[in-house]
């Protein structure tokens, strides 16, 4: 679900070299798929409530082996339409994964969240370290095209483990009216904004940091380019600690605000350090690396939680999805514009705070203790879920 996206940033300048990409051009190409995790994230959303988690996410992995191959196939208009289906196809399983932790890891939603937070960041990590070595002997497009092997890999265990399963039922009248008015209740729950602010602070700092941090690096540190490509990968890299943290310290009786508590002070130092300290750069890195893995973990498990029922995960999930994807995409954008209309870093780094700071107001009273009643149960059936 990441390694077709990140595999193309070690390998961006000789994409736009080989396809005649303007920048324009490719900011839009490496863009492209969190638009759709944005713009796709309700069509997803109605497509699992008609097929099923199962179908989808089989669906998603076929387009994500159909896009992959696709891309590294032809010109620029290919490789935009290959990276379109693959952004797509990951939209689907954005919103199927919370779903399927609703309906079958209800009661350890933070330990299977943090294993798959984590998988993501192992496969961003196993992709920019892997895709510049595998081009440089045989070029961009074998380089790309083999990330389509962990199509199979995934597809495998999915069968297997989801053969025979049953779909939830839901406790209250099935039609269009109806997903109508449970959209409506989703959309009416201040949990559901406060979860939505939360993960798009997370998304645009995320997305901003990952575009600008070797140039930050570079640029106010001083770093070269081979030790600026170091703290990327730590920011990428921590972030599994921080995925597998979370479940740990939940296990260990720290409450969800706690826990996250600690992964807003991470996310903070980053800006904030490399501000009034930069010559510690690699500490305020990992931090932030710690408190990404983290807090996708925490936003996603308070989803699970919070949510009545499974279509109630899958509306919220949506919802936050549509907004902190739409906000994420204009995070490398933003940033790069007040860097270039401010020629320095200081102003850039204090967006990114302003980022953070949202995302900590917001996590601090979402993570709090619910004042609602606990949401019910649904009996299992077979057949894909009601809308």
């Amino acid at each position: 679900m990441r390694s077709p996206i990140t595999a193309v940033a070690p390998v961006v300048d000789d994409v736009a070299a080989d396809l005649a990409l303007s920048p324009a051009a490719v900011g839009l190409l490496t863009g492209l798929p969190v638009l759709c995790f944005a713009l796709a994230s309700p069509a997803a959303s109605a497509l699992v409530a008609r097929l099923g988690v199962e179908r989808v996410v089989s669906l998603a992995l076929l387009t994500v082996a159909l896009g992959t191959v696709l891309r590294s196939t032809g010109g620029a208009t290919t490789a935009f339409a290959g990276t379109a289906l693959i952004g797509l196809a990951i939209t689907a399983g954005n919103i199927a994964v919370p779903v399927v932790v609703r309906r079958d890891f209800r009661a350890r939603a933070d330990v299977v969240t943090g294993m798959y937070t984590a998988a993501m960041n192992f496969g961003s990590v196993l992709a920019t370290a892997l895709t510049l070595p595998v081009a440089e002997a045989v070029g961009w497009r074998w380089a790309l095209a083999l990330w389509v092997v962990l199509v199979p890999l995934a597809w495998v265990p999915w069968r297997a483990a989801t053969r025979g399963r049953t779909a939830p039922v839901e406790l209250a009248p099935v039609g269009a009216d109806a997903d109508a008015a449970g959209r409506r209740g989703v959309l009416a729950r201040p949990i559901t904004w406060f979860l939505t602010v939360m993960f798009a602070g997370q998304s645009f700092a995320y997305y901003g940091t990952t575009a600008w941090l070797p140039k930050i690096l570079h640029d106010s540190v001083h770093l070269d380019a081979g030790a600026a490509g170091v703290g990327a990968a730590l920011f990428q890299g921590f972030a599994i600690a921080g995925a597998l943290g979370v479940p740990a310290v939940l296990a260990r009786g720290w409450s969800m605000r706690a826990a996250f508590a600690v992964i807003a002070a991470g996310w903070l130092a980053l800006p904030l350090g490399l501000l009034l300290a930069p010559q510690w750069w690699a500490v305020w890195i990992a931090a932030a690396g710690v408190a990404q893995g983290g807090n996708f973990t925490v936003v996603f498990t308070t989803v699970v939680r919070r949510a009545g029922t499974v279509a109630d995960a899958r509306r919220t999930s949506a919802t936050v999805q549509t907004v902190g994807y739409g906000v994420a995409a204009l995070g490398p954008s933003v940033i790069g514009a007040v860097h270039a209309s401010t020629d320095d870093w200081t102003v850039p780094l204090v967006v990114l705070l302003g980022a953070v700071v949202a995302l900590t107001v917001a996590g601090l009273v979402a993570t709090g203790t619910p004042r609602t009643q606990p949401p019910r149960t649904e009996p299992p059936r077979t057949g894909p879920e009601p809308a």
